[in-house]
């Protein structure tokens, strides 16, 4: 399919060069001088991906001899939304885990931009039993902040996705939730992770 059929295939859901390029700016990136890839994946899966609301985003994990990692987007869009939003939640446990340091390759993803209403509170290890495939936290990191400057939206405001990272004791990573609806916590773009039991987990007792 040419890249104008595609474009027009996923609308705003699409994100390749020109869509990218304020969010790049503010990564202090300049897009000029490369090209994007071709698109790997073939009709059929474009057709059904955005039919199912599915965001086809041209991934870049160098440019301008910057490292677009995790660690990255921390630092250039912050963690405090009085300074400026987007931006990311105000936590720091993740930031000497590996997975802060994945990088992107250079082609094309689909993922997609809603979530399985049926997949609400249901344990990751049973999603991925019925055969869904978590992203890595970095393409959801930026895909959040790409489609933001792209076309002034939030997605997964108030949902998280599970990602297939994993911290260094095995607990499982999940992102997103920008806005906590209770009105509790700050805005911003959060990375936790889901504590599996382990044997330091116990009970203690006490007498009132």
């Amino acid at each position: 399919m040419e890249r104008a059929a595609i474009k027009e295939l996923f609308g705003k859901n699409y994100l390749g060069k020109e869509e990218l390029k304020p969010f790049l700016e503010k990564l202090g990136c300049d897009s000029s001088m490369v090209e994007e890839p071709q698109v790997q994946y073939d009709d059929e899966v474009l057709y059904k991906a955005a039919a199912n609301n599915y965001i086809l985003i041209w991934g870049i994990g160098h440019l301008d001899g910057k490292n677009i990692n995790l660690l990255f987007l921390r630092d250039v869009f912050g963690i405090d939304p009085e300074v400026s939003e987007p931006c990311l939640y105000n936590q720091d446990w993740y930031l000497k885990e590996d997975f802060m340091n994945i990088t992107l390759q250079d082609k094309w993803y689909l993922i997609k931009k809603d979530v399985y209403e049926d997949s609400r509170a249901v344990m990751p290890n049973d999603l991925e039993n019925k055969g869904l495939n978590f992203p890595p936290a970095v393409l959801c990191v930026y895909t959040f902040f790409a489609y933001y400057f792209a076309n002034e939206e939030y997605i997964w405001y108030h949902d998280f996705v599970w990602c297939n990272d994993r911290d260094h004791n095995g607990d499982r990573v999940y992102v997103g939730k920008y806005h906590d609806v209770d009105g509790v916590n700050k805005n911003g773009f959060s990375i936790h992770r889901h504590l599996a039991l382990r044997d330091c987990y116990a009970s203690s007792n006490y007498i009132g």
